[in-house]
């Protein structure tokens, strides 16, 4: 199976938003502390109140378990209430995976202690990353944070929920078949009714600083 790379972006769709929202400010079309919905793999915001988007976003992410690195089962209940991120990685990644934990890690140390934050690595090799091998990765980077969980299980459930819960690899969505080899640097914000609220690349330290942002505003809803 051949590993590819993604093009990466020079702006994520969330963060170009971000821009576009302050650029709208003065006609008062949309308040500077929102955070688009997503609804669609087209990663079209959708800018809308609490209510509006009980009514209008049908799309949450989809129920699954999975075991973590401690061999603890992880599943859609860990995180209802809660808000999280999730990216895609594999421990024999040299490219984009260690710039990503790397850069993850900043959000590890701002929220450590929060019970309220998960995050969540999927491993896109469970075939290789095994428990264990999940655990020794988690030292090496001297990952100390309760909630960061690392996650293997079945290839096709692991699969299924980055392509079509959380429209991990954008603008492809539905269209990827499961047999293709997922690697995509984009990273995934979530709120605590499990509805999608920012997509970013993982591999820039600048969308990491907006998206950890972006969690505080969550955090302050």
């Amino acid at each position: 199976m051949a590993y590819w790379e993604p093009k990466t972006a020079l702006m994520s769709r969330t963060v170009f938003f971000r821009i576009l929202i302050i650029s709208v400010l003065s006609v008062g079309c949309i308040e500077s502390n929102s955070l688009p919905y997503y609804n669609s793999p087209d990663f079209n915001p959708l800018f809308l109140t609490q209510k509006e988007a009980e009514k209008k976003i049908d799309h949450k992410i989809d129920s699954f378990v999975l075991k973590n690195q401690n061999g603890q089962e992880i599943g859609l209940e860990d995180l209802i209430g809660k808000i999280h991120v999730a990216n895609f990685v594999f421990t024999q990644c040299a490219s984009i995976c260690p710039i990503m934990t790397n850069n993850f890690k900043s959000l590890e140390e701002r929220y450590e202690k929060n019970e309220d934050f998960v995050m969540l690595s999927f491993s896109v090799t469970p075939w290789i990353d095994s428990i264990p091998k999940l655990k020794s990765y988690t030292k090496d980077y001297e990952i100390k944070k309760r909630n960061w969980h690392f996650l293997t299980g079945k290839t096709s459930e692991i699969y299924a929920l980055a392509r079509t819960s959380y429209f991990a690899e954008e603008n492809l969505g539905f269209t990827k078949d499961s047999t293709d080899f997922l690697h995509t640097e984009h990273v995934l914000l979530i709120d605590q009714s499990l509805r999608i609220r920012g997509i970013y690349n993982g591999t820039l330290p600048l969308e990491i600083k907006q998206l950890s942002d972006d969690i505080q505003l969550l955090m302050n809803k």
